[in-house]
């Protein structure tokens, strides 16, 4: 069984890797596609990749491992790496949303509103604000004393797992971790939901070529930010106590998600299928120039 899982999740890591570098490849190949809401998709694609990484390599080789062990400072750096990404998905998803609010509803301002200073600013605070929120929340977890019962209930060091091993009083460490997670995951999922409501009004008024273009869009979109979301509802928005399903909800949004995203936005993007038909192209005909 474990050598099943263990073939199965090199395969969804495989295919994290090459999906998302394909994405970034492309946006950064095509000049077509050098425009905000691609730059904050290659912004997602990357934070994709380094998400997956920070769990799915350990998980895969402790699937052939006899001991499954990590160090306390492995346990640390997993943490930290696991919410740093999983706080800058959940902020660059927001953005994107915004940036697709400016396209649609001010067209006539987008330029002014999303430049290039704008862009740059935007993701920077994304990551500044992931790097502030996996600070508080890995140094209110390992500040507490440990047991000696070592053994972590998870294939990652999560939050509410590691908790369960503290010996002292958790209560308000978990009400500081449900505002610190689950608030943060929250507040930006009715930004979102903001932005599309007012996105779906405006487009009552727009011809039904404008209207299909931009739900194709905004659908996608949409799609990724339910897969993610949804999830990080479940674990963080509630007190510090473990179920059975938690791991197979933590493999979703760490796992599956990032192998799901760049498959959502290359099959129901016309640009990027048509910027990789272009590169695909020009390195078909280099070849041809090669040998002639």
């Amino acid at each position: 069984m474990q050598l099943m899982f263990f073939a199965l999740f090199l395969l969804f890591y495989i295919v994290i890797m090459v999906g998302n570098l394909l994405i970034l490849l492309t946006v950064f190949s095509d000049p077509r596609l050098h425009t905000p809401m691609y730059f904050f998709l290659s912004n997602l694609s990357f934070v994709d990749i380094a998400y997956a990484s920070a769990t799915t390599p350990k998980m895969i080789a402790d699937f052939i491992s006899e001991k499954k062990t990590i160090s306390y400072w492995g346990c640390v750096t997993q943490m930290f790496t696991f919410h740093f990404f999983g706080c800058a998905e959940i902020f660059v998803l927001t953005i994107m949303a915004f940036d697709r609010y400016a396209a649609i509803c001010q067209p006539l301002r987008y330029t002014t509103i999303m430049s290039a200073n704008v862009c740059i600013v935007l993701a920077s605070l994304s990551w500044l604000g992931a790097l502030g929120h996996s600070f508080v929340q890995t140094f209110l977890t390992f500040q507490l004393p440990f047991c000696n019962n070592q053994v972590i209930d998870h294939y990652v060091c999560d939050v509410h797992p590691v908790l369960n091993l503290a010996c002292a009083d958790t209560t308000l460490v978990n009400m500081l971790v449900v505002v610190n997670s689950g608030l943060i995951a929250l507040g930006c999922f009715l930004i979102l939901l903001a932005s599309y409501t007012v996105i779906l009004f405006s487009l009552r008024k727009r011809s039904s070529e404008s209207r299909r273009k931009a739900l194709s869009t905004c659908g996608s979109h949409f799609t990724v930010v339910t897969f993610f979301f949804v999830p990080c509802f479940f674990i963080y928005l509630r007190p510090s106590t473990t179920f059975p399903l938690d791991k197979a909800v933590s493999v979703f949004y760490t796992t599956i998600t990032p192998m799901l995203n760049p498959l959502i936005y290359t099959l129901r993007n016309a640009d990027v299928k048509n910027a990789m038909k272009r590169i695909w192209s020009r390195k078909v005909s280099l070849k041809e120039k090669q040998k002639g």
